[in-house]
């Protein structure tokens, strides 16, 4: 039992700062503008199964991804920290619309899709997937303990799903959330959840380097 706790409160710990769905949800609400409460909460739980379903991926077959195709974890830091960093930086800069022009802009809007942006990179970037791989790599081998390897699994994949529930409520209450902070409350909230995203990006792509240029000395 107390190996299972153990696990589960790894994955959880270990996730949900880098997943910040509570910082992201002002982001969320921001790019679902205009969508209606039912929509939105239909986009909550689509970005929340598309979430748990890409960290569950990452964390039980990334690492042997990566080794198939000669890639290793510092790479992928790099390379997703550009990403997770222009998406920040995208998002620090965009226009405040008025709200006469807000609501032409929302009534024609095309469909969001919830993968992306919405789940990837907002929600799980690679920072995110990186430590997924890292946490999945740690796991025993079947040869060794099975009824280990199953117990620590079902445990990480619970951790998994108490992680997509936290972004389904986040997302689902984001509304609410706004409201409590107010429209002034909510720009700055947005505007520094995007700046942390940015510079989220910056600290996933220093990693990497750093790992990178350490393995080259």
């Amino acid at each position: 039992m107390q190996n299972i706790i153990n696990a589960f409160l790894l994955v959880y710990a270990a996730l949900f700062p880098i997943v910040n769905p509570i910082g992201s949800a002002p982001l969320f609400l921001r790019m679902t503008r205009g969508r209606s409460t039912a929509e939105r909460s239909a986009l909550a739980l689509s970005v929340a199964r598309n979430s748990f379903f890409l960290l569950l991926g990452s964390l039980f077959i990334g690492s042997h991804v990566l080794e198939f195709f000669g890639i290793t974890l510092p790479v992928v830091r790099v390379a997703g920290g550009m990403v997770v960093a222009a998406f920040g930086w995208q998002l620090l800069h965009a226009p405040e619309m008025p709200d006469a022009d807000r609501s032409k802009v929302d009534t024609t809007a095309p469909s969001i899709d919830a993968f992306y942006p919405l789940t990837m990179p907002l929600t799980v970037g690679p920072g995110s997937m990186s430590v997924a791989m890292t946490l999945g790599s740690q796991r025993p081998t079947p040869f060794n303990d099975f009824a280990q390897l199953a117990i620590l699994g079902g445990s990480a994949i619970a951790g998994l799903a108490a992680i997509a529930l936290t972004i389904f409520v986040s997302y689902r209450f984001a509304d609410r959330i706004i409201a409590f902070l107010g429209k002034r409350g909510t720009d700055v909230v947005m505007r520094l959840s995007a700046f942390i995203l940015f510079c989220i990006g910056i600290q996933i792509i220093w990693n990497g380097c750093s790992a990178l240029l350490g393995k080259a000395a």
